[in-house]
C-alpha cells in the first residue's frame, strides 16, 4: 500500500463516525477523493458521491457505506452513571471495562464502561453483560455534572480503540466495517485517474450513511441517481474463525480473496460479469449464498424504483461489530482490483435484463 494512502486509511478508520453523524468522516472521504473526481454530490443526511465523467445517460454506481456502530446516552442515575441504548447493532457484551468518547455538546467527553469486580460476583449467578446493565461513568460527582460537561440524553458514544497492524498480514480496527468499503472505492477512483482511464459513462462513487439501521442512506441516494447498474462493496464474516457453523454460515476466509454473493437480490448477471472479470485478471474469489436479502446496500439498490441491476462484492473480515474488527492485506487489495476492472469492463448501455 502507497504512504498516502496508508495515512488516509489510518486517518479515516480512527475517526468517529457513528450513524446520523458521519459528517466528520464524509469530509476526510471527500478531501481525499477530489483529486480524482470531476464533481461530488452531497445528500441532506449526508450521502456523499464523487462523481466521474459527469453528464453520460448511462450511470453506474460502486458503493460502501460510512457509518459505524455506537450508542445513545439514554438515562443519567442522580449520582452520574449513564446508561445507553444501541445506535445500529452494537453489542453490549463487549462492553464492560472498555473506554469510550462521548461526543457532547462541549466536545468529547472520556468515558469508560465499568463492571463489578470479580471478586463480588457470585459464582452461577452472575448477569451477562446486557443493555439492562451496563453503564458509562465520565468521572462526575452527580447527574449536574454530566450536564455541565455537555453531556445530555441522545449523546452519541464511541469506542476508543484505533487501527493496528497484526503480523504483517492484517490490519485491526475499530468500524472497518465498514469504512474500509470507503476507502476501497476512493482507491478505485485513484485507480482511474492516475492512469487515465476513460470511461464512457458516468460513474457515482458513492459513500452512504444510515446502513447499520436499515440500509437507509443507501435508499435516498438510489433514488436520487437512479443508476444502470451498482456494484455493492461491505464486509462480510470469516467462518474459519471460532464459533462459526459452515452448515449454517458457509465458508469464507481472510485471506482468500473477495466473497461474491449470490442471492435474489443479487442479478445473475451483473455476478457471472464479477466471476468473468475475477477469472480473466486471475484475482482469486470466494462464494457466499444468501437465502433472502444480502443485509447490505446491495438490496436497497437492487429493489430502488423500476429496479437496479446490483451484485455484492464482499471483504472478508474476523471479528464484526467488536472493536478489533480484521482484515487480510491481500483480500483488501484484490477487492479494489476486482471492482476496478469491472468498471473498465462495463459498456455503455450494457443491458443486464434476462429476457430482452
Amino acid at each position: 500500500m502507497r504512504k498516502e494512502s496508508k495515512k488516509f486509511l489510518k486517518d479515516y478508520l480512527n475517526n468517529a463516525s457513528p450513524t446520523g453523524h458521519e459528517s466528520s468522516g464524509q469530509q476526510i472521504w471527500l478531501d481525499y477523493l477530489k483529486p480524482y473526481i470531476d464533481e461530488y454530490i452531497t445528500d441532506p443526511y449526508g450521502t456523499a458521491v464523487g462523481v466521474v465523467n459527469p453528464g453520460k445517460k448511462y450511470k453506474v454506481v460502486i458503493e460502501a457505506h460510512a457509518d459505524e456502530i455506537a450508542w445513545f446516552v439514554n438515562y443519567i442515575t442522580p449520582e452520574g452513571y449513564i446508561y445507553v441504548i444501541r445506535n445500529g447493532g452494537s453489542d453490549a457484551q463487549i462492553a464492560p471495562s472498555m473506554r469510550v468518547n462521548l461526543h457532547g455538546e462541549k466536545g468529547i467527553v472520556k468515558g469508560i464502561f465499568g463492571w463489578p469486580a470479580i471478586h463480588v460476583r457470585e459464582p452461577g449467578k452472575e448477569e451477562s453483560p446486557s443493555l439492562k446493565n451496563i453503564f458509562i461513568d465520565c468521572g462526575a460527582k452527580n447527574k449536574d455534572e454530566v450536564h455541565e460537561m455537555g453531556i445530555h440524553v441522545g449523546t452519541v458514544v464511541t469506542f476508543v480503540d484505533e487501527m493496528m497492524e497484526l503480523n504483517k498480514d492484517f490490519i485491526v480496527g475499530r468500524a472497518l466495517d465498514n469504512r474500509i468499503g470507503g476507502f476501497m472505492i476512493a482507491e478505485v477512483a485513484r485507480l482511474l485517474k492516475e492512469n487515465k482511464k476513460k470511461l464512457p459513462f458516468t460513474l457515482y462513487v458513492v459513500n452512504s450513511v444510515q446502513e447499520e439501521i436499515g440500509l437507509r442512506g443507501a435508499e435516498m441516494i438510489s433514488r436520487r441517481l437512479k443508476p444502470d447498474v451498482a456494484i455493492v462493496t461491505d464486509v462480510t464474516h470469516d467462518t474459519t474463525s471460532p464459533m462459526y457453523n459452515k452448515k449454517e454460515q458457509g465458508e469464507i476466509a481472510c485471506g482468500k480473496g473477495p466473497a461474491l454473493t449470490i442471492g435474489a437480490s443479487v442479478h445473475n448477471n451483473v455476478f457471472k460479469m464479477l466471476v468473468e472479470v475475477a477469472e480473466k485478471n486471475k484475482i482469486p474469489y470466494q462464494r457466499s449464498a444468501t437465502s433472502r436479502t444480502t443485509g447490505t446496500d446491495t438490496d436497497m439498490f437492487a429493489y430502488s424504483a423500476e429496479g437496479v441491476p446490483s451484485a455484492l462484492i464482499s471483504l472478508p473480515l474476523k471479528y464484526m461489530h467488536t472493536t478489533v474488527e480484521t482484515i487480510h492485506k491481500n483480500d483488501l487489495e484484490n477487492v479494489i482490483q476486482l471492482m476496478y476492472e469491472c468498471v473498465l469492463n462495463l459498456k455503455a448501455g450494457q443491458d443486464f435484463r434476462y429476457i430482452k
